[in-house]
């Protein structure tokens, strides 16, 4: 038996395309938040960081900033 069978419909991803952990921010009204952010944890370890609900958005890092103060900058500028 192969290990990849021929004609096979099936795609591999790699680690850092796979997201193994979400964080995901709204507010601050309850029903109908004006803010949707957050930060995904890749398979590699990585974060990425950003904005946006259904069409998330990736926010850019800085030179001296991680995901998270990308995060803060983006929501605080929101």
């Amino acid at each position: 038996m192969a290990a990849d069978p021929p004609g096979s419909r099936l795609r591999r991803y790699a680690p850092e395309e796979q997201v193994v952990a979400r964080i995901e921010l709204s507010g601050p009204q309850r029903r109908r938040p004006s803010v949707h952010a957050g930060i995904d944890v890749r398979g590699d370890g990585s974060t990425e960081a950003y904005v946006g609900r259904v069409r998330r958005h990736a926010l850019d890092v800085g030179k001296n900033e991680d995901a998270i103060a990308a995060l803060r900058r983006a929501v605080v500028q929101a």
